[in-house]
């Protein structure tokens, strides 16, 4: 029989082992052509630092499902505020996939967000702080989420386009405002890359290009999006409450359809 310290010892080493562990030892950004020819079409000239010590920036090594795969940013260091961040994802066909503004009550960022990995990619996030630009990534191991079946057919799909849901997490401490919450707007927000199952023609791409969120009168942040942005966009966030009673969210959409609701921070769920 196998002495029990052996097999334990095995198993954490699995564990830690590349094929287990998600971190950014084990899947950093990697030298890219695609990303030295985007470049100067993002950037221009803007000089870019390092940004490990700015921004972090969490995505799977390799990603359960390319069309929802879940990307984390949050702030390293409290006392330069994340004010704009654009998310790259070097081989995709779009690969400018956000381009995120922030709020002072958005600071210090913790912003999560759902997107489609077309295949093996760079996933880079220029953050734009006091200093200038900096840059933070992860290598992601996925493919196809950009063609990705919908999981419902067009009828049903847009029968609820722009409803949305707001939850919000926990209760503010006393010594601090600070609330998290999480966003999510019914969208197909298709590709157009995607086929109709019944008739296996392409659906025309049709996606939210532009969200805002307020509070009170007050906007926390902006996104304006492309066909990178998973199906049904959610957002999870932290902020400052400012003690008003609702979000706001303002949403469009490439077909000129315009979505805006009023979501009571009371309710929960």
């Amino acid at each position: 029989m196998a002495n029990p310290a052996f097999i334990t010892a095995v198993v954490v080493a699995l564990f830690a082992s590349p094929a287990f562990a998600d971190d950014p030892i084990t899947n950093p950004l990697t030298e890219s052509a695609t990303w030295n020819d985007l470049r100067p079409d993002i950037l221009g000239d803007a000089p870019l630092a390092d940004g490990a010590a700015i921004l972090s920036v969490d995505a799977p090594y390799r990603a359960h499902d390319a069309a929802t795969v879940p990307v984390v940013l949050r702030q390293l260091d409290p006392s330069l505020p994340i004010t704009e961040a654009t998310l790259v994802i070097d081989e995709n066909p779009a690969p400018v996939a956000a381009v995120m503004k922030f709020s002072d009550a958005m600071a210090p960022l913790d912003f999560e967000l759902r997107v489609r990995v077309n295949q093996y990619s760079n996933l880079r996030v220029i953050a734009e702080t006091a200093q200038g630009l900096s840059m933070s990534g992860r290598y992601v191991k996925a493919s196809g989420g950009c063609s990705a079946p919908a999981t419902k057919d067009p009828e049903q799909a847009l029968a609820g386009i722009g409803k949305m849901k707001l939850r919000q997490f926990g209760e503010p401490a006393m010594s601090t405002p600070r609330r998290e919450a999480q966003i999510m707007i019914r969208h197909p927000n298709y590709s157009g890359l995607q086929r109709d199952q019944v008739t296996q023609l392409f659906i025309p791409a049709h996606f939210i290009d532009h969200m805002e969120v307020w509070q009170g009168e007050d906007l926390l942040f902006t996104v304006d999006g492309g066909i990178s942005i998973s199906e049904n966009p959610v957002f999870r966030f932290a902020y400052t409450d400012n003690g008003s009673e609702m979000l706001t969210v303002k949403a469009t959409d490439t077909e000129g359809n315009s979505f805006a609701h009023d979501l009571p921070k009371a309710a929960q769920g």
